[in-house]
């Protein structure tokens, strides 16, 4: 759960997406034009020279288009989808697919996690900490072909799963500003043409997500980020076969981004949002008391402690959580466009250096949240994907650590 920005502003000003963008850096003017052709990545321009001459085109085999195995829009896709895991710290890792302490992921791994109740996976991938050249943002094919090894693991043993361009230092999520935009949106259509079309042979138990955690503190970022994702939804497309009717899976603060400022899709109803939901955050991944707030190690109406009523919340309990999903479902699952809650867990503090007085208590709050959030999400029409590196499912001894989170996970489904 790392490097992570876990609140959103709230803002008035609504995103628009516009067709022409100059704008400053260095005292040199970038001119940015963007034109949304079919199948194709958008024109740009920067001082002149078009984006697509920044690095090469790696879309250099494009096939026909090919529904075989890929008949569901997103609205039928994502209603097979049941509880979903994350196989988190493992393939965004810096240091690879171990840097973080995950051992090697094995397709009997992935069969244990379905055995435990789960139908869906959900792989947070970098892709510029693997690059064999950076200067052409070419990825390392040893490591895409990882990647598309652990994805056919999953597709073989029927769990849907999606991959995505995650923290990977923050080249994307923390750059959805104008003077970055010409040189972040020629790496998306670099990295996705890649991608998409080594994965391009798998069915539509694969999905395609264009980000993670997307930094728009304004309506001028979300504009950004929106191009970044029209750049990725044009790069999948163009390059064909299944990636024609592939699910894409987009990011961004709710509030502003909405189905109306979505980008276009020249294959129609197969977009899908993705939230996450930690809140509130100081109950469920603070590990230390900070001066704008402290730890909470109760949630929940009948949670609360009498032993430590200072660690009792004080915000962010069920109506935070019931407001939270009910605007996911109104402005989208409402309105066609199926939601993912791509990220969401709370953890245990025993072991830690912030250990509860209540340990009771404290364990039934770690149980009802997950419970209350995944079934809350669920009821709306949201398909959770729990948070776990390691601490839910031993991935090296293929066992289950925390039966109890375990349990409130799949007491949440409906």
């Amino acid at each position: 759960m790392n490097f992570k920005n876990f609140y959103k502003i709230s803002l008035l000003l609504i995103a628009i997406v516009t067709c022409s963008i100059s704008c400053s850096s260095n005292g040199e003017e970038q001119k940015l034009t963007v034109s949304e052709t079919k199948g194709q990545s958008s024109g740009m321009t920067l001082r002149g020279k078009p984006v697509s001459s920044i690095y090469p085109s790696y879309n250099t085999s494009p096939l026909a288009p090919n529904a075989v195995g890929m008949s569901d829009n997103a609205v039928p896709l994502v209603a097979k989808l049941g509880l979903g895991l994350n196989i988190g710290n493992t393939f965004e890792a810096p240091g690879g697919e171990t840097g973080w302490g995950s051992p090697v992921i094995t397709e009997a791994y992935i069969q244990f996690v379905k055995a435990q109740g789960f139908n869906a996976i959900r792989i947070p991938c970098a892709w510029d900490f693997h690059m064999a050249d950076a200067s052409k943002a070419l990825i390392d094919p040893v490591w895409l072909n990882r990647i598309k090894e652990v994805v056919g693991w999953c597709v073989k043993n029927d769990m849907y799963v999606f991959i995505n361009i995650h923290w990977d230092g923050g080249w994307l999520d923390s750059n959805c500003t104008l003077t970055k935009q010409v040189a972040v949106n020629a790496k998306v259509k670099a990295v996705w043409e890649q991608v998409a079309t080594t994965m391009r042979d798998y069915d539509e138990h694969l999905m395609f997500a264009s980000a993670n955690e997307p930094v728009t503190p304004t309506a001028t970022e979300m504009g950004v980020l929106i191009s970044y994702h029209q750049t990725f939804i044009n790069a999948v497309r163009s390059t064909g076969g299944h990636n024609t009717y592939r699910c894409l899976v987009l990011q961004g603060d709710s509030a502003l981004i909405g189905p109306n400022n979505f980008p276009t899709d020249t294959t129609p109803n197969r977009l899908v949002f993705e939230e996450h939901n930690y809140t509130p955050y100081q109950f469920t991944l603070m590990n230390g008391d900070a001066n704008w707030g402290n730890m909470f190690y109760y949630w929940g109406a009948g949670n609360h402690s009498t032993i430590e009523p200072l660690r009792n919340p004080n915000w962010g309990e069920e109506s935070e959580q019931i407001k939270a999903f009910d605007h996911l479902k109104t402005t989208f699952v409402d309105r066609g466009i199926p939601v993912l809650l791509g990220e969401y867990g709370a953890y245990r503090r025993e072991g830690s250096s912030n250990v509860p007085l209540d340990l009771v208590k404290h364990d039934a709050s770690v149980d009802y949240w997950i419970t209350y959030t995944t079934k809350t999400a669920m009821e709306r029409g949201v398909k959770p994907f729990f948070w776990d590196t390691g601490g839910l499912i031993d991935r090296q001894n293929l066992i289950v650590k925390d039966q109890r989170s375990l349990d409130a996970i799949i007491a949440g489904k409906i």
